[in-house]
């Protein structure tokens, strides 16, 4: 019993020995990253590991651990902000200030004068009721007409006088193609109307048939005035490079709300300007 206790103290004695001996691993803040060599580290790698970190790198070297982030202006801006302040938003936004009365009241009586101009149960299409117009020529005359100011916010050059179902048409032309035509920043702010309601033969042709103006259901435009004062004009405009695309567009465009459109290639009738109409057709739309 007695020597099975001196040979075990024996056997711990030897361990702590061998314990002692061996080197110390440093902490992760200092110690080296292993080479990146396939099939282990080399002799050589091994050696270097082994070796005290001060005397592996320079005095000069930076610091292992990362540096602190520079304080963004953004924080340092919503930190000098007076504590009266709404409190901000995440990472320093600002949050927009609440609309005053004054603004909130100004756009709904901008939004109350539209309703009163508003016509055809739109508030889009701003103007006045004109009733039923009688004609002088048989055929003549529209139902429930409207004489229109303005269609989205693009004024008419003056009042048009037409019937609903046109007047729909042409705030889904003007909505949708005509008012961005010539680019978002310089839009199409009026139509210049070359003709509304005219109880006449087509073409002003003794004989011909009673002409959709004649019904209230065409209007014919000339041309459009842009946001910068320029006014294209079909007439010229048709050939001219810097606007041709753009009015052909909105030709082409203006067949699906109108069933008839007829443009400068249509004949010598239309060579000034785009004529626009909702007449039914039993083969469809006319576009030329």
């Amino acid at each position: 019993m007695i020597a099975w206790a001196r040979h075990t103290l024996a056997g711990l004695a030897l361990a702590c020995v061998a314990f002692t001996g061996m080197p110390v691993v440093a902490a992760p803040e200092t110690t080296l990253r292993p080479p990146a060599v396939r099939g282990g580290a080399t002799p050589e790698a091994a050696r270097v590991s082994a070796m005290p970190t001060a005397a592996i790198l320079p005095q000069s070297a930076p610091a292992l651990r990362p540096q602190l982030r520079p304080v963004s202006a953004q924080i340092l801006a919503a930190a000098a902000r007076p504590t009266e302040q709404i409190p901000v938003a995440p990472d320093g936004t600002l949050r927009p200030m609440m609309r005053t009365p004054e603004f909130t009241q100004q756009v709904l009586f901008g939004r109350a004068k539209r309703r009163r101009g508003a016509v055809c149960g739109d508030i889009d299409i701003q103007g006045e009721e004109a009733g039923n117009i009688a004609g002088t020529l048989q055929g003549c005359g529209a139902r429930d007409a409207v004489r229109v100011r303005s269609v989205s916010g693009v004024g008419l050059s003056r009042p048009a006088l037409m019937t609903c179902e046109t007047a729909k048409a042409l705030n889904k032309w003007v909505s949708r193609d005509v008012e961005t035509a010539f680019g978002r920043s310089n839009r199409v702010v009026e139509l210049r109307v070359a003709a509304g309601y005219s109880c006449r033969t087509r073409n002003n042709r003794p004989g011909a048939k009673i002409s959709e103006h004649g019904r209230g259901r065409a209007i014919d435009i000339s041309g459009f005035k842009l946001e910068d004062g320029t006014v294209v004009s079909v007439l010229r405009g048709w050939a001219d490079a810097s606007t041709s695309r753009a009015l052909r567009r909105i030709w082409k465009a203006a067949c699906g709300p109108f069933r008839t459109v007829l443009g400068p290639e249509a004949d010598i009738y239309h060579r000034d300007h785009f004529h626009l109409d909702v007449a039914r057709h039993r083969s469809g739309r006319y576009c030329r």
